[in-house]
């Protein structure tokens, strides 16, 4: 029983250590160096966290019905469909098993409204522009009849790349193709699914000051790699002009959006004019360490069905 809370616990540490942590990790130059990995450092953080107190819930819940966890949520779940309930759960055993399925809960609806929400402002934003900007196929993307510069991205199945009049002018041909394969790195790549936990996240948790930090180290990430895409492409002296020309433009396109220079714009452009290269141990590091926070709440959650296979 110890190890099962020891395993699930490990996953907690995020929570249990608060907005300190969150705040060394968004602010860890290696972060920016490797925006995919960080990303998937965060998106393990995120995840382990979750699961490890869903997880370290059941395991409390079941104590009494079993020697080790798993055999404990099979009795558990026998009782319920042979129509004997919570039998042999005490006043201890009970509130935890409501905390699993009211966290389980809350995260579900949360998840599903700002789903939904997102869904819906995409569908406006297309709407608009659709109605407003006309297509121009030389640039495979929309144009806004506007003197603002703006560019950006609405993503989904039926994305939108979104320029203004404004932009076309502002930017050099060399730039401009910069700027729409950074936009299309993010539709390709499906960078909004990436970020619409963090959202649900903060939705859910509005208190939690590490669940903001998160939410907004993964956006200038998700901007770090699709700079990454456009500067492979495209060159990064291009790149990096076009971030300063048009981090003017401060008025974002909507939540539901990428903008070209919405996020973390200074530290995109020292990323960008900077020749250091991360050793190779430091990914692979950040990948271990995202493992480790999964394994034992995963463990927690899956061992169950692996014992009914055996």
């Amino acid at each position: 029983m110890i190890a099962w809370l020891v395993a699930a616990g490990v996953a907690l540490l995020p929570v249990a250590l608060g907005d300190r942590a969150a705040r060394r990790l968004a602010g860890a130059a290696w972060t920016h160096r490797c925006p995919r990995a960080a990303l998937t450092l965060w998106q393990a953080i995120g995840l382990g966290a979750g699961l490890g107190a869903v997880g370290l819930g059941l395991v409390a819940a079941v104590a009494p019905l079993a020697a080790v966890f798993p055999h404990g949520a099979h009795t558990l779940a026998g009782q319920l469909v042979g129509g004997h309930g919570l039998d042999g759960l005490g006043p201890v055993q009970l509130p935890a098993l409501a905390w699993s399925a009211g966290l389980m809960s809350w995260l579900l609806i949360h998840t599903v409204r700002t789903t939904t929400r997102t869904i819906r402002e995409r569908r406006r934003q297309r709407l608009l522009v659709d109605v407003v900007a006309d297509h121009s196929p030389a640039h495979d993307a929309y144009v806004l009849p506007v003197a603002e510069h703006v560019a950006y991205c609405v993503p989904g199945r039926h994305r939108r790349i979104v320029l203004s009049r404004g932009t076309l002018e502002l930017l050099t041909p060399q730039e401009l193709q910069a700027v729409l394969g950074h936009e299309r790195a993010h539709a390709r790549g499906r960078h909004d699914l990436a970020l619409l936990p963090f959202v649900a996240l903060t939705h859910a948790f509005p208190w939690l000051a590490c669940a903001r930090t998160a939410r907004q180290a993964v956006a200038v990430l998700v901007e770090m790699i699709a700079d990454d895409h456009a500067s492979r492409a495209h060159g990064t002296l291009p790149l990096a002009r076009a971030l300063v020309r048009m981090a003017a433009s401060a008025s974002g396109p909507g939540p539901a959006s990428f903008a070209l220079a919405d996020a973390g714009v200074i530290e995109r452009l020292q990323r960008l004019l900077s020749e250091r290269r991360p050793p190779r141990w430091v990914p692979a590091a950040a990948y271990s360490t995202a493992g480790l926070l999964l394994s034992g709440p995963m463990a927690v959650l899956i061992a169950p069905l692996i014992c009914v296979t055996f």
